[in-house]
């Protein structure tokens, strides 16, 4: 495993910029690889890790450079929960640990930093410092994985019979008969929802306006 400075400077180049989020990221992969004895997750031991992530936040950015784990390798998850939480898992030996940052650590970054008054700045100190013990809670778990979910995974690619895309990995749905994706077969669930001819014309007369600015990095706030 590659030092801790190390890492920290390329998730700094991976994610843009380094902040406390980052910080927490490469500790909690250095453990969850540390834990399963994965020394060399960029080497000899690329093709053991399998990564369960829980936010969509700066700690991914950081998780996925330290473990290697992509989402187009299919070696990342993603489950949106929201938790600053991770679960790695060795496909070598089938053991599995999550691990999640404790609350408390932001109190304790507090303590040892009360004389910086930027937040982040404090916790992107005490997070490089601070025991495991204090920053993560550790528990060994169990994780089913069926087939179609392992990196490398080659399954039959079905069309959706109502919007005729392609469907891979088995997400279809099958509904009085029909093949489904789960888009055409759940449309009040979907994450996008098609416009109509006015909305469109309405989106058309507006092209060319002002592009809003990006939101500031929350965990940098």
């Amino acid at each position: 495993m590659q030092p801790l400075d190390e890492l920290l400077k390329q998730a700094e180049v991976a994610h843009g910029h380094l902040c406390a989020g980052q910080v927490l990221g490469v500790r909690m992969a250095m453990l969850g690889c540390s834990r399963l004895g994965i020394d060399e997750p960029h080497g000899k031991d690329r093709k053991r890790l399998v990564t369960f992530v829980e936010i969509d936040r700066c700690a991914t950015d950081a998780i996925g450079v330290v473990t290697g784990c992509r989402l187009g390798k299919r070696a990342l998850k993603f489950r949106d929960w929201g938790k600053m939480a991770a679960t790695f898992i060795d496909l070598q030996t089938n053991r599995a640990i999550r691990i999640a940052a404790k609350e408390s650590s932001r109190a304790r970054a507090k303590e040892l930093y009360p004389h910086i008054e930027q937040r982040n700045q404090q916790q992107m100190l005490a997070y490089r410092e601070m025991p495991d013990a204090e920053l993560f809670d550790e528990v060994w778990v169990r994780v089913e994985l069926p087939p179609r979910e392992f990196p490398g995974y080659k399954g039959e690619r079905i069309a959706c019979a109502e919007c005729g895309e392609g469907i891979h990995y088995n997400r279809h749905i099958v509904r009085e008969g029909r093949i489904l994706c789960r888009a055409c077969a759940e449309p009040e669930a979907r994450y996008y929802q098609p416009l109509t001819l006015e909305e469109i014309a309405a989106q058309s007369s507006k092209a060319g306006g002002e592009v809003l600015p990006q939101p500031a990095c929350k965990d940098c706030l």
